[in-house]
C-alpha cells in the first residue's frame, strides 16, 4: 500500500522532468536548424556566436515617485498663474441677466430724458410769459356761443402760455377751454384727453358750429369758423387764433356743450 503511494506522487514529477529536458533539447536544435536551412550543409557544426555588451542598471525601488527636475535656468521667465487669460463664456442665465440690466438702464436714461424734457419746457413756458401783464375783459354777456367767443377773443394776444395753469396770468390749453366755459356756468375738466368725452359728438368739421369744443388726446381749443379755433397753443404763441390743421396735426373730434 505504501508503495503504491509513492508511485503515484513520483510519476507526476518524472513527467515534468521529461518535458524539461525535452525543451531545453529543442532550443539546442533551433539554432543548428536555422544554420543549414541557409544550403551550406558543412557548416551544420559550425558554432554561431553573438555577443553584445548591456550596461547593467540597478533597479529603480521608487520608479512611481514622478520625475522632477530643478535645473532652471535663471534667467528664464515662465509666467505666473496671475499671467493667465483664461477666456470665460457666460452661461445664458448671465446673458439672460444682462440684458435686463441693460433694459432697465435704457428705461431709466428713457425716463430721466422725458422728465427733463418736461421741465425744460416748463422752464421754457416761464420764461416765455409776460413778468407781470394786467388787463380788463368785459363779462359774458349771457350763455351762448356768441358770448363765449366774444370773450375768449379778449384773451388773444394778451394771456400767456403756462403749463397746467388755469387763470389769465398763465393757462395752458385745457385750462384755458376750461375757463372760459366756467365763466357761463359750464364746468370742463382740466385736461384736453377728458375733454374728448364731453357733451356731445359732432360727426365733421362740416357740421360744426362756432363755440364747440375741437380736442384731441394732445391739444384742444374753441371753434371760431372757417376752420380756425382760439386756444392757449405753446409758451411762444400763448393765447391765438390757429388753423386746425396746425393746431390738431394728427386728428381730433368735435364736442358740443352749448
Amino acid at each position: 500500500m505504501l508503495s503504491y503511494c509513492l508511485m503515484k506522487t513520483t510519476k507526476p514529477r518524472s513527467a515534468l522532468v521529461a518535458a524539461i529536458a525535452a525543451g531545453m533539447m529543442l532550443i539546442a536544435f533551433v539554432p543548428s536548424a536555422m544554420a543549414s536551412s541557409n544550403g551550406d550543409s558543412a557548416t551544420v557544426d559550425n558554432t554561431v556566436a553573438s555577443s553584445r555588451s548591456f550596461k547593467a542598471y540597478g533597479a529603480r525601488k521608487d520608479f512611481l515617485k514622478e520625475s522632477t527636475s530643478t535645473t532652471v535656468d535663471k534667467d528664464s521667465h515662465w509666467g505666473g498663474l496671475k499671467e493667465v487669460k483664461v477666456p470665460q463664456t457666460p452661461s445664458q442665465a448671465e446673458k439672460d441677466a444682462a440684458a435686463r440690466r441693460a433694459a432697465a438702464e435704457r428705461a431709466a436714461r428713457a425716463a430721466a430724458d422725458a422728465a427733463a424734457a418736461s421741465r425744460s419746457a416748463q422752464r421754457e413756458s416761464l420764461a416765455a410769459a409776460p413778468k407781470t401783464q394786467s388787463f380788463t375783459v368785459a363779462e359774458p354777456n349771457g350763455r351762448s356761443a356768441a358770448s363765449v367767443l366774444s370773450f375768449a377773443g379778449q384773451f388773444v394776444g394778451k394771456a400767456p402760455y403756462v403749463y397746467g395753469g388755469t387763470t389769465p396770468s398763465g393757462w395752458d390749453c385745457s385750462g384755458f377751454v376750461m375757463y372760459v366755459f366756467a365763466s357761463v356756468g359750464i364746468s370742463l375738466p382740466h385736461s384736453s384727453g377728458a375733454q374728448t368725452h364731453v357733451g356731445t359728438a359732432i360727426a365733421d368739421l362740416s357740421q360744426a358750429r362756432p363755440g364747440d369744443i375741437i380736442a384731441s388726446n394732445g391739444h384742444t381749443g374753441i371753434y371760431v369758423g372757417n376752420g380756425m379755433v382760439v386756444n392757449a397753443l405753446n409758451p411762444r404763441a400763448g393765447t391765438t387764433y390757429t388753423s386746425i390743421p396746425v393746431a390738431f396735426p394728427n386728428g381730433y373730434t368735435i364736442r358740443r356743450v352749448l
